[in-house]
């Protein structure tokens, strides 16, 4: 293992958050949009020394709620072997978003509480 990749947090209201980091003088990096799971959706992204976060959120504001952590990415320097190593509780690894990066996430039988992924160099 390397260390954090990133770390993610929800909100139910994607603009109102990345405003609020923007506003802390947090560098948005970029947005991308996506239904990767079923639902359109929005990632901001900034970079905070090495770490990145991630802010996930719908297409359009749901609620007023506060944002929340979700979960963690970790760097791996072998991912085979760090798949190898957790067997059956991770599933296999494929494409991440980053160009030339692939992923592995936890299965949640695993027993961690949030979601947690491991990824290439």
């Amino acid at each position: 293992m390397v260390g954090l990749d990133h770390l993610v947090l929800t909100t139910p209201d994607h603009v109102r958050t990345l405003d609020a980091f923007a506003a802390e003088g947090w560098d948005l990096r970029r947005v991308r949009e996506t239904d990767t799971y079923g639902t359109p959706m929005r990632q901001g992204f900034f970079k905070i020394d090495s770490v990145v976060l991630e802010v996930v959120g719908p297409a359009e504001p749901t609620g007023d709620g506060p944002a929340r952590f979700w979960g963690l990415a970790f760097t791996s320097d072998d991912l085979d072997a760090t798949a190898a190593w957790l067997g059956p509780r991770v599933h296999p690894a494929k494409a991440a978003v980053q160009p030339g990066r692939r992923i592995a996430t936890l299965d949640r039988d695993a027993g961690s509480t949030v979601p947690i992924a491991f990824m290439s160099r």
